[in-house]
């Protein structure tokens, strides 16, 4: 079993930046594929990032590609991820996720096991 608590989000404006944290406690001897997700008022669940937990892999959706990065710290048992260039339609909760597969593209909600508890990123313009 694997809890996670996100934190980071806030207030920025566009073109700013913020970093999220997720940190992961629970034992366990499995390494795990950790995701990013994010849900606007409406709107579904869409994916961000995926990043291998212990193979140095990452995987981005279209609009962020060259303006987030996705970062983990294991000895820490933390994943970041670092948003740069935000534009208001980044504006959303911020979800991370753990699960115990992996795929070498963006995983989707399906292929995780546990998730945060979420936090707001809002970007004004």
């Amino acid at each position: 079993q694997v809890q996670l608590v996100e934190s980071g989000g806030g207030l920025v404006q566009a073109g700013g930046s913020l970093r999220l944290s997720c940190a992961a406690s629970g034992r366990t001897f499995s390494s795990y594929t950790m995701g990013w997700f994010r849900q606007a008022p409406g709107k579904e669940r869409e994916p961000v990032a995926t990043i291998s937990w212990n193979g140095g892999s990452t995987y981005y959706t279209d609009s962020v590609k060259g303006r987030f990065t996705s970062s983990r710290d294991n000895a820490k048992n933390t994943v970041y991820l670092q948003m740069n260039s935000l534009k208001p339609e980044d504006t959303a909760v911020y979800y991370c996720a753990a699960g115990r597969r992996f795929r070498p593209y963006i995983m989707t909600t399906a292929d995780y096991d546990y998730w945060g508890q979420g936090t707001q990123v809002t970007v004004s313009s």
